[in-house]
């Protein structure tokens, strides 16, 4: 009787060992590419144009915690000399 061999196969039937994981990847590499195929990227205006609120967004977002800081700093250390002098 000859020896037969199988494969063993997943839920996919797809081979396992390493045949299995070179299929697997470039599978993963073909829906990737396509993917990819399908994204609509933004044009070079639209991202200059984000750029600019985020980084806005970011020194004002800056300002008004510089500014929160400095009054309850303050806030505290008045409420920190008043009991200290009792």
């Amino acid at each position: 009787m000859a020896a037969e061999t199988t494969a063993v196969t997943g839920p996919n039937d797809a081979p396992k060992g390493a045949m299995g994981w070179l299929q697997g990847a470039k599978d993963y590499i073909d829906d990737l590419k396509a993917e990819m195929r399908r994204v609509t990227w933004p044009s070079q205006e639209q991202v200059k144009a984000t750029t600019a609120v985020v980084i806005g967004a970011v020194f004002l977002f800056a300002a008004y915690f510089a500014v929160v800081d400095l009054i309850l700093g303050r806030a505290i250390n008045q409420i920190f000399q008043t009991l200290a002098r009792r």
